[in-house]
């Protein structure tokens, strides 16, 4: 129901990103505050004036090697036909390195060069040079020398510099605060119990950790009720002791999305709206002349929304440039559709694959925050075309080190749970490696390894006719390719059904019941094949079936939907039932298979994969899990 004086308002306009941001800048009045420091305390702060050394260094002529300090004058003599004998005290003494060097001497011979005759005689029979292997004052500071200008961000190498320049405090841009308030009436703290309809808030605490990142200071309001009076008060409070402020959720056009309403009314909407995708919903606008930015309540577009416009105002404030990503070119390895007249932001996960980057897109949906978690790279699909077709290059802005995507272990195909598992296993063989993996279903994870654009396919395929699983399959698709059928688990698939199974499902025509609701897997899963051979071999239509439509991606989302209505049933694996305390039915057992080409199976990372595999702490962990069990003995199968 609508507050009483605030009636839903749409989209003001979808301004273009650029624009926005570029208003929200020019109108960010940033104060000259700065603050002394101890440089202990400096790491990562920027420089409010130029820094100038108080001190050389090194302050003295240092010996820049163990030796003896001589008159090289003296000598110029010396050769190996003619030894040239030193007297200790008169023409020489010994020093070490960092040794001030003292007069009348200007030169220090290595140690290593002089014979010793006695304890106070010495023969050379190389000449020295002037000033060799000494340090000259102020070799690497020199006195009164600016060691950085104004707007220098302190690495660690840099304290040590303004340490040995006997520089102990200095002044440095004080940081933006940044004030973070969330609303809503569904939100409770991580630490309180979740009832239907509420959910945990943990925007603010990602929000204040980017800030903190890009060198603000972050304070977290604690949340706010979706009331009126409640919003403005805390808005209030807020521009007053802050140099921006951030409001979480009621940025959209709901019935209770008040946020740009209230701005509006204590001070100026700029921009209600981006033609961006996520991200769409945002709110910038002033009040007092603090910056307030209304973001989203979904945390994808939050996040997006937040590196658009509160991370420019922030590097405005300390003067620094705002920090670019690094950029690569990949290869598509779906098809990408976008709308004209909005950029597109799609988080996407890339694997080196037959020496090439390839990138497939993650789900699109604005509140998946894993999505974004476990994304590489994200590609930004310009507001003037349509999309990009299969095999398109394209380049993305990568959200991880290249590294670290270039060494992963691509795995494509069907959901189960050991893959994570085998992923932490392989990683502590290997700190270099790791499983980076899509669950797409086992004839797209086979499809991936036709194509080139996997490493790993997990597949578990079975074939009605000659009730085997996989091989046909494979025999057939990857026809001529030198491919390695690689035995891993056997699993059990059965009814996953609410504790006690008050559903009464405990066959395939027990879902014909009007009652009973079902979840099935995307076409092409394993778990969807295995359903539909059970209802043919039932003379059963899919029509007969309630939900048979409804599809998820996993098993765990097949059994956390069973979850939370008592009426519903799924087919799935023993472990995502154990997970989510659900009953489970025994309907087959399964072979569960990694597919892959000869040459990764032969290659380093494919015999770490195998070496992972085989692990004892990695089948205790599996069998610990029940309802699988690792092949032991796998005898890889080439096909």
């Amino acid at each position: 129901m609508e507050q009483a004086g605030y009636k839903r308002k749409i989209y003001l306009e979808d301004k273009p990103r650029e624009q926005a941001k570029q208003e929200i800048l020019e109108v960010f009045k940033v104060p000259s505050q700065s603050q002394m420091i101890p440089v202990s305390h400096a790491l990562g702060r920027v420089t409010a004036e130029p820094v100038f050394a108080k001190m050389s260094m090194p302050h003295y002529h240092a010996s820049a090697m163990d030796g003896v300090a001589v008159m090289a004058e003296e000598t110029y003599s010396a050769h190996e036909q003619k030894p040239l004998h030193l007297i200790k005290g008169v023409q020489f003494c010994y020093v070490d390195t960092g040794n001030p060097i003292p007069e009348p001497f200007n030169a220090v011979i290595m140690i290593e060069h002089v014979q010793i005759i006695d304890n106070d005689t010495i023969e050379i029979i190389e000449p020295a040079t002037p000033w060799q292997h000494i340090r000259p004052i102020g070799e690497d500071i020199v006195q009164e020398e600016m060691l950085f200008s104004q707007g220098h961000a302190l690495r660690p190498a840099d304290l040590g510099v303004l340490l040995a320049g006997q520089v102990t405090e200095l002044s440095v841009v004080k940081k933006p605060v940044v004030t973070i308030i969330p609303t809503g009436n569904e939100l409770v703290q991580a630490n309180e119990p979740l009832t239907s309809g509420k959910i945990v808030e943990f925007n603010g605490t990602v929000f204040a950790g980017f800030i903190q990142e890009w060198g603000g200071e972050p304070i977290l309001h604690d949340i706010v009720a979706d009331e009126p009076e409640e919003i403005k008060a805390a808005l209030l409070k807020a521009v007053e002791s802050s140099d921006i402020v951030v409001i979480n959720a009621g940025s959209s056009a709901g019935s209770k999305d008040y946020t740009v309403h209230i701005i509006g009314e204590l001070g100026t909407v700029f921009t209600h709206g981006v033609a961006a995708r996520p991200g769409k919903p945002v709110i910038l606008g002033k009040i007092n002349d603090t910056i307030v930015v209304g973001v989203p309540g979904y945390p994808v577009s939050a996040y997006l929304a937040l590196e658009w416009f509160v991370r420019p105002l922030v590097c405005k404030y300390l003067q620094v440039i705002e920090p670019q990503r690094q950029k690569l070119k990949v290869k598509l390895g779906r098809r990408i559709v976008s709308t004209m007249g909005a950029e597109d932001f799609i988080r996407m996960s890339i694997g080196y694959v037959n020496g090439q980057y390839v990138a497939n897109p993650l789900t699109r949906a604005a509140g998946v925050t894993m999505s974004y978690v476990r994304a590489d790279g994200l590609l930004i699909v310009a507001s003037n075309i349509l999309g990009y077709e299969q095999g398109d290059l394209a380049e993305v802005e990568l959200l991880k080190p290249l590294n670290e995507i270039k060494n992963a272990i691509v795995f494509s195909g069907s959901h189960d749970l050991t893959i994570d598992l085998l992923s932490s296993n392989l990683k502590q063989q290997n700190t270099d490696m790791k499983i980076v993996s899509s669950h797409v279903g086992s004839m797209a994870g086979l499809m991936a390894i036709r194509k080139g654009e996997a490493h790993v396919a997990g597949i578990h395929l079975l074939d009605p006719e000659t009730n085997e699983y996989n091989i046909s399959y494979v025999k057939k698709i990857l026809s001529g390719q030198d491919v390695v059928l690689y035995p891993f688990l056997k699993r059990k698939q059965g009814w996953l059904v609410s504790p006690g199974n008050p559903s009464k499902v405990n066959g395939i025509h027990d879902l014909t019941d009007p009652d009973v609701y079902f979840v099935n897997r995307q076409k092409g899963a394993g778990t969807r094949i295995l359903f539909d051979m059970l209802l043919k071999d039932a003379e059963l239509e899919p029509e007969q079936i309630k939900g048979y439509e409804r599809e998820m991606f996993s098993h765990l989302s097949v059994a956390a939907e069973v979850r939370v209505n008592s009426n519903t049933a799924g087919l799935g694996i023993y472990p995502a039932a154990k997970a989510m305390g659900l009953d489970f039915i025994p309907v087959a057992d399964e072979s569960y298979d990694l597919l892959m080409t000869k040459a990764f199976f032969e290659s380093e990372q494919g015999k770490w994969l195998i070496s992972a595999i085989h692990s004892q702490e990695f089948k205790a962990q599996v069998e610990s899990i029940g309802g699988y069990a690792v092949v032991d003995h796998a005898e890889p199968v080439m096909l």
